[in-house]
Parts: C-alpha cells; sequence; structure tokens
C-alpha cells in the first residue's frame, strides 16, 4: 500500500500516460477532484486519505533549479509523490516505485516497474 513518504517516479514520453496514471492513483487516495497534469506549477498539491503531491518536472532546465524549488522537503513530508519527469532528477529519490511507459501503439503502453515493490496500491 502506499503510505506517508511513498515516492512513485514516472517516466516516459509525451502522451505515454503519465498524468492519467496520476488519475488511477489518486482515485486510490481517495481524491475525488479533477487531477492535470501541473507542468506550469510544477507542484499540485491533493487532499485524500494521505495527502498526493503530483509533482512534474518537464519544464525544469537543471538540477541547480530542482535544488531551488525545495522539492526534497516536500517529497520526503507527509503523503505519496508521484512525479513526472523523474528522469531528470534522478539523484533525488531514494527507493522510489519506477514505472515507465512506453508508447507502443495509439492504444497501447508498455509498463516496466522497478524499485520499491513492497508498496502497492489498494
Amino acid at each position: 500500500m502506499l503510505e506517508d513518504g511513498s515516492i512513485v517516479a514516472l517516466e516516459g514520453p509525451l502522451g505515454a500516460g503519465k498524468t492519467t496514471l496520476v488519475k488511477g492513483i489518486a482515485e486510490a487516495l481517495g481524491i475525488d477532484e479533477p487531477i492535470t497534469s501541473p507542468t506550469f506549477t510544477i507542484v499540485s498539491e491533493y487532499a485524500g486519505r494521505l495527502p498526493l503531491y503530483h509533482v512534474d518536472l518537464y519544464r525544469v532546465g537543471s538540477k541547480e533549479e530542482i535544488e531551488l524549488l525545495g522539492l526534497e522537503e516536500l517529497i520526503y513530508g507527509r503523503g505519496v509523490s508521484v512525479v513526472e519527469w523523474s528522469d531528470k532528477a534522478p539523484d533525488l529519490f531514494v527507493d522510489p516505485l519506477t514505472i515507465v511507459l512506453t508508447i507502443i501503439g495509439p492504444n497501447d503502453r508498455l509498463v516496466r516497474i522497478t524499485g520499491n515493490l513492497e508498496s502497492s496500491i489498494e
């Protein structure tokens, strides 16, 4: 089960379904408000049985910029953090559940899950 401090690192190209996957995680956490990509705000916070921090690093340009955002406090605080484009900051995460989405057809995705496999969504 995802719990306080769980980190889900999402990787995949534009249109692979990262935000769609976050919507499913939000639903599992009891969040009923609309989930949108935080591409321009970088972080969106949602209240559920655990807080959900939806982070999008797509527009972040450097490791220094990521450090200035103070994401470590957020990511390692209370709640579940789901980070799109996590491959832009691989050193930021300790023991994440990593999900890589690969587009193999218009409606088909290959999903590879590695890392902290003891976490699951109930």
